[in-house]
């Protein structure tokens, strides 16, 4: 663990100094909504946009949304190139839902080519919207049971989906743990090590859902369920692309330099279809280091109270 501050401390005070060069090409236009989740989106937000903001690639207009407000949310998805859903109305069967034709107006961007990056907890919400649930492949809670799909993981370096009956999402306590790229040849993961350790994470398991056109990318060994569970995913609907991380319970998740490095290749995939930066050397080669931004972690208002 000493070594795993030392190596954080180094790397924030480097990464100011070194910090990318603009690009030339017009940058890619990313909402980011947030305004209900039963994480602290107020926490993890700023935090996010800054990971965004710091590729140089992308614009980020934080739109927020409380829950007595969607009756009267009806944006214009045209406006971005992907939306970052830091997000869930709840995570119980009378969480409220969205218009209708917020619904269908969603849909018809993602099919017709729109991007969507799943944030972590992002898929504890819309239970009962089977097109949601088609793009993000998997998710946990809000009554989620074998109607909404099997359970995915990895068991022999082989993909399951088992059929079993129960409820799905589980984690255990907050602690590093090892993600394995399961799909080195995705532009999201090319390139990256083969395993990598993360940063105090709850890892989401017992995951379930359609999986239709999903690549999982990475997972990450559970010591609850005892097998490998789906932590990257990529998937497409319609035309649109779809990054699903479950990664990201708190801050201190999100300074984890693996955290930084895919949200900002997943969030190009989603817009582009490609992926044009390079792997931040800041990834250790050592698959048992765990290498987090002091300068992010910071940003955490509760610092000192937990």
């Amino acid at each position: 663990m000493r070594l795993s501050v030392l190596m954080a401390i180094l790397f924030a005070s480097v990464f100011a100094a070194v910090a990318p060069a603009p690009r030339a090409a017009a940058p890619i236009r990313v909402m980011l909504l947030d305004g209900a989740n039963n994480h602290d989106w107020k926490a993890t937000s700023p935090v996010i946009k800054r990971i965004l903001d710091e590729a140089a690639l992308f614009t980020t207009t934080t739109v927020t949304v409380d829950n007595a407000d969607l009756n009267t949310f009806q944006p214009d998805w045209s406006l971005y190139g992907v939306v970052v859903l830091n997000y869930n109305t709840g995570i119980g069967g009378d969480a409220p839902e969205w218009l209708p034709e917020t619904k269908r107006s969603f849909e018809r961007y993602v099919s017709g080519g729109g991007g969507v990056v799943s944030v972590h907890a992002a898929d504890n919400g819309f239970a009962k919207w089977p097109e949601f649930n088609e793009m993000i492949g998997v998710g946990g809670w809000g009554n989620r049971d074998e109607r909404s799909g099997p359970y995915w993981y990895f068991k022999n370096d082989k993909i399951v989906t088992d059929t079993a009956p129960g409820r799905a999402g589980s984690h255990g306590a907050r602690l590093p743990f090892q993600v394995v790229v399961r799909d080195g040849r995705h532009p999201i993961t090319s390139g990256l090590p083969a395993a990598w350790m993360h940063h105090n994470d709850e890892l989401y398991a017992t995951l379930r859902g359609p999986g239709k056109n999903m690549t999982i990318l990475a997972t990450a060994y559970s010591d609850q369920t005892q097998r490998d569970e789906p932590i990257l995913m990529a998937l497409t609907y319609g035309t649109g692309r779809i990054f699903h991380t479950a990664e990201g319970h708190d801050v201190a998740a999100m300074s984890s330099i693996d955290f930084v490095a895919t949200l900002q290749r997943g969030t190009e995939w989603a817009a582009t279809g490609h992926v044009t930066q390079k792997v931040p050397a800041a990834i250790p080669a050592d698959r048992n280091a765990v290498v987090y931004r002091a300068d992010l972690l910071r940003m955490d208002p509760n610092l000192g109270r937990k």
